[in-house]
């Protein structure tokens, strides 16, 4: 005579995981899959985050607003400034603009799809 085959055997089952880094390891396992919100959570704490509803295109929108203000930001200091500590400044200023170009660039692709 066979079992039916919802019957499963009785199997002890070793539940002490002595191990600490075992505990860690097998609770964010069943975090990751049994809670996403929590595996969510467990992520890098920030001070400052973007709402998660920001789409993609508002997002590269603001960083050009951010970037605008940051170039014209260090352009002025660099006007204060001579020698080294003014090239720097103005390297500031060229570093912010390429990024703004490729935000722009991002951008005008983003609104040709």
């Amino acid at each position: 005579m066979t079992q039916p085959s919802d019957h499963l055997p009785d199997v002890q089952i070793d539940t002490s995981l002595t191990s600490p880094q075992g505990c860690a390891a097998a609770q964010r396992a069943l975090d990751y899959y049994l809670k996403p919100a929590a595996a969510e959570e467990a992520g890098e704490v920030r001070f400052f985050d973007v709402n998660k509803n920001v789409s993609g295109e508002e997002a590269l929108v603001h960083a050009t607003d951010l970037l605008r203000c940051a170039g014209a930001t260090a352009y002025e200091a660099a006007k204060q400034l001579q020698g080294s500590s003014r090239d720097l400044a103005l390297s500031v200023v060229h570093m912010i603009d390429m990024a703004r170009a490729m935000v722009d660039r991002a951008l005008e692709r983003h609104q040709s799809i």
